[in-house]
């Protein structure tokens, strides 16, 4: 069997299983099962593929139409330009947050909190990016802290990264920070039956949802950011896209000044910033 027949057949399957890019996702599976880096997989498609790379892009693909995410059948995800290890116990980064690097990036800072980290992607992203600056990564999940340190490690960033099991503030180390970052789960409970079961059944849920008020990490966030900054740093997080008001009020009724929404590519409501006076 060539590469191209058995891509056919796949396709077959991920189309059957209502897959929104079954020609995309194919493809990267295909190139990981024999390999291949995707960019040069249109050359090999004529090919014969091996017995055991048969059989592995077949399991792929039935994982696939089982709706497990890409990311966690090849292990990785690309963001901001840089590999991440994902598994079910990070989020899938996404996109979205890439604006949050994006107000980040756009003021100083030498040091940096992230909490909720999971993969890591926006702390080490915003520490690759901002060389000489170091950073503290907080989460509630020990696994998902192995799944950062692994990243800092691929990105050789561990002498400037450190990571902390910490429901928000309570484990951080003393100490002010020039930059707090959070991409916090934000989903109302009653919102969960409609995700994507990609989102829904393969990641983890104390990464997407609080309970009932999406709003209140916001709020836990916003009054322990004021005991950890510096006078003029920044608070920043990711927000769903019908919050933008709601948590630039927490952010004004705990005292920041400055408060923006900021909207991503898609015109949506997606971080909001401020400053600590």
């Amino acid at each position: 069997m060539t590469g191209a027949e058995a891509l056919q057949q796949a396709l077959a399957a991920l189309r059957a299983a209502g897959i929104e890019d079954p020609a995309g996702d194919a493809r990267r599976l295909l190139a990981f099962a024999a390999g291949i880096d995707p960019s040069r997989l249109v050359l090999a498609m004529h090919d014969p593929i091996d017995a055991v790379a048969a059989a592995r892009f077949e399991e792929l693909i039935v994982k696939r139409a089982q709706r497990a995410p890409v990311s966690h059948l090849v292990g990785g995800r690309d963001f901001y330009g840089r590999r991440f290890v994902v598994t079910g116990d990070v989020l899938d980064p996404r996109p979205d947050t890439e604006t949050l690097i994006e107000q980040a990036l756009s003021v100083p800072f030498a040091r940096v909190l992230d909490l909720g980290t999971g993969s890591g992607c926006i702390l080490l992203t915003l520490l690759a990016e901002r060389v000489g600056a170091t950073g503290i990564g907080a989460d509630m999940s020990e696994a998902a802290l192995s799944v950062a340190q692994q990243n800092a490690e691929s990105l050789q960033l561990t002498d400037r990264t450190s990571f902390v099991t910490s429901d928000w503030f309570s484990a951080v180390p003393e100490g002010r920070f020039d930059l707090i970052v959070s991409n916090p789960p934000y989903i109302d409970a009653d919102e969960i039956p409609g995700l994507a079961p990609e989102v829904r059944l393969y990641e983890p849920m104390m990464a997407l949802s609080p309970g009932a008020d999406g709003t209140a990490p916001y709020r836990v966030i916003a009054e322990g950011a004021k005991q950890h900054l510096i006078q003029g740093g920044h608070l920043m997080v990711e927000i769903g896209h019908r919050q933008g008001d709601a948590v630039a009020q927490i952010f004004a009724e705990a005292g920041f000044a400055n408060v923006q929404v900021i909207q991503d590519l898609n015109a949506k409501d997606r971080v909001v910033r401020a400053i600590i006076r």
